[in-house]
């Protein structure tokens, strides 16, 4: 770990490589897992806002669920994040003729129904963050349903840090970006 202003940053994150292989996972992060994506609560008012422009990208069960538990839910440990079907896949899961796992309100967005691109945790994935009082934590999530992610990666040689750049900017900022490059050119040669 290395400290970048007031994160602290995983090594994992300049010396892994990482691009997402949906032709190969299907989108299984969105679908896979107990929880959904965690929000912060600026994200649950946006939601809550645009839901109506992204209710007509959503399946009729993503549509009952979110009526029923809200655009966005707080678990027994007080997080905020997305609800589940079922208690698995995200409830703004849709899915290509294909049966990848894709995102309504990227979807949306995409389209230019709306101008939030979806939840910056999805966005940053594999890195997840962690706020502590004093600094957020920026880890990688290594999660074996992204194997394939992993070795694509490896072949075209992007670190995990350059693939999620847009997200990083989008949470951190260019300036913190710029110093995250910094710090991997001068001590990873990367």
């Amino acid at each position: 770990m290395f400290q970048l202003g007031k994160t602290l940053v995983s090594e994992d994150i300049i010396e892994k490589d990482f691009v997402c292989n949906l032709s190969a996972c299907k989108g299984a992060c969105c679908v896979d897992g107990d929880a959904g994506a965690p929000l912060d609560k600026e994200e649950v008012k946006i939601l809550d806002e645009i839901y109506p422009k992204v209710k007509p990208f959503l399946r009729k069960e993503s549509i009952e669920v979110i009526e029923a538990q809200g655009t966005s839910v707080n678990t027994s440990y007080g997080e905020l994040e997305t609800p589940l079907i079922n208690g698995a896949e995200c409830a703004y899961v849709i899915f290509d003729d294909r049966g990848t796992a894709l995102c309504a309100i990227e979807e949306a967005y995409n389209q230019g129904v709306i101008d939030w691109k979806k939840p910056v945790s999805c966005h940053l994935y594999p890195v997840r963050t962690r706020d502590y009082s004093e600094f957020t934590a920026v880890n990688y999530e290594k999660w074996e349903i992204c194997d394939d992610a992993c070795t694509l990666g490896k072949e075209l040689q992007v670190p995990i840090y350059k693939f999620v750049k847009e997200a990083l900017i989008r949470k951190f900022g260019e300036h913190w970006y710029s110093e995250l490059e910094k710090v991997a050119l001068k001590n990873f040669n990367k």
